[in-house]
């Protein structure tokens, strides 16, 4: 089993930044991608960003530009650092990972205030 903690939401003005870092444990063997999603209310969850193992990255349209994913293979974490943040940023941000299954983190609440 693995478990995944996220830290690192919050509230932010707009044009700010913050940084998320997601950390698994648990009995890990190998961890394929990683990335995040968010939902934002009222809507369906999406795809923010993702890095494979190789460090290759894709970011939805949204985000590109702006938000940065990052891993930590020897620690088993990723990280997204978010820039320019707008207020439709505003969401839930969930981390997961392939390990070989998918596992979620809990989520983590980030705000962007106008």
């Amino acid at each position: 089993q693995v478990q995944l903690a996220e830290s690192g939401g919050g509230l932010v003005q707009a044009g700010g930044s913050l940084r998320l870092s997601c950390a698994a444990s648990g009995s890990i063997f190998s961890i394929g991608a990683m990335g995040w999603h968010r939902q934002a209310p009222g809507k369906a969850r999406e795809l923010v960003a993702y890095i494979t193992r190789g460090g290759t990255t894709n970011y939805a349209d949204s985000v590109k530009g702006r938000f940065t994913i990052s891993r930590d293979n020897a620690k088993n974490t990723v990280s997204l650092q978010m820039n320019s943040l707008k207020p439709e940023d505003t969401a839930v941000y969930y981390c997961y990972m392939l390990a070989p299954s998918v596992y979620w983190g809990q989520g983590t609440q980030v705000t962007v205030s106008s």
